[in-house]
């Protein structure tokens, strides 16, 4: 079974989504469960993890009510509000979803860039473990720092990367300073990585296998194979290439793993790491 770790759905409103500038007219529309099903279906991937796009309880709660209608949603990654005191009760609430697998916060967008070792977010990450809930980072790589150090604080938590932490793309400069922290991020094995969003953070016009393999090279260098899996971030991949095109990029790259270890990449990682399951529910 292949699992996307990593889409995003939403009813597009510029006001709730105000990330999506004017320069990303691709993204200005709806994206529904169907027009899911139709990119997954044509890339032959079987399931998918639903994660978070807005920084509000109301739009978990609508992924929730998304995968609970939708077979091929499998998991959902949403957003509490870690750092206040009522978070207990929300994430009390909202647990008694099974499909809700994961919390997610844009630290990527926080002003200051230790944000993520906030003394209140820390207090509400450590909340997570006890709802059986992953906790999925969303850094760029300049946050890598602070990053290992919050990763210490929480040495039982599961954590996912996502996007391999966003390094700086360019076909002429290898991010260096950004691989050798994701290493040293790797050498923490409560980590798993997503290899998804890593065309749009290529700042070449268009995105060349040739410039994306070596953060391919040096990702499954820092995580290996078992620790690795496969996300799409669809729709925001549309700004640079088609679900389908992404889809056949990373399989080229991936080409060289062994059958097991493909296996692990594709779909057992996710599913292991999240703790997916399959119902034959709806």
């Amino acid at each position: 079974m292949k699992i996307d770790s990593h889409h995003h759905l939403w009813n597009y409103d510029p006001a709730q989504y105000g990330w999506i500038s004017e320069q990303m007219s691709v993204l200005r529309r709806d994206f529904a469960p169907a027009d899911l099903q139709t990119e997954l279906t044509g890339a032959g991937i079987d399931a998918a993890v639903a994660v978070q796009a807005q920084q509000t309880v109301a739009e978990t709660q609508w992924l929730i009510e998304q995968a609970e209608q939708n077979r091929s949603i499998v998991g959902v990654v949403g957003w509490v509000p870690l750092a206040d005191d009522g978070v207990d009760s929300e994430l009390d609430r909202l647990h008694q979803h099974e499909v809700l697998k994961g919390i997610r916060h844009v630290v990527q967008d926080e002003p200051q860039d230790d944000f993520i070792l906030g003394d209140a977010f820390n207090r509400g990450v450590a909340k997570l473990q006890g709802f059986g809930l992953v906790y999925d980072i969303l850094i760029y790589g300049k946050h890598l720092g602070p990053t290992i150090e919050f990763v210490d604080r929480h040495p039982s938590q599961p954590f996912v990367l996502d996007h391999i932490a966003k390094p700086t793309i360019r076909g002429e400069q290898f991010d260096k300073d950004w691989a050798t922290q994701l290493r040293e991020l790797g050498r923490r094995r409560n980590v798993v990585c997503k290899f998804s969003g890593v065309a749009t953070e290529v700042r070449d016009e268009g995105a060349a296998i040739e410039t994306i393999r070596p953060y391919w090279e040096a990702a499954l260098e820092a995580f290996g194979p078992n620790r690795l899996m496969f996300g799409s971030d669809w729709p925001v991949c549309l700004l640079k290439l088609s679900y389908r095109q992404w889809v056949e990029m990373v399989a080229e790259l991936a080409s060289g793993l062994t059958a097991a270890e493909q296996k692990q990449f594709w779909g057992l990682t996710a599913a292991t790491t999240y703790g997916l399951s399959f119902p034959s529910r709806r």
